[in-house]
């Protein structure tokens, strides 16, 4: 048995999860949520791209430093 499959929901458990969602929130309050959320995962997304970008920035100015200290000596 696969350990990393426990605890995931299965087909049913999803059908009902979906179900509840529905009941609680309404047919016109779920598309607003969807906007809602990937508005935010867009956000996300977007937060880490930059946050990524300026870590390679930043290794790439310590290899040039580190270029010049070792012609240096």
């Amino acid at each position: 048995m696969n350990t990393l499959l426990i605890g995931m929901p299965g087909g049913m458990e999803l059908i009902i999860i979906l179900f509840v969602v529905l009941l609680l929130f309404g047919g016109k309050k779920i598309p607003e949520l969807m906007r809602g959320l990937g508005k935010g995962i867009r956000e996300f997304n977007s937060a880490k791209a930059n946050l990524e970008s300026e870590f390679k920035e930043g290794m790439k100015e310590h290899e040039k430093l580190e270029l010049k200290e070792k012609k240096k000596a």
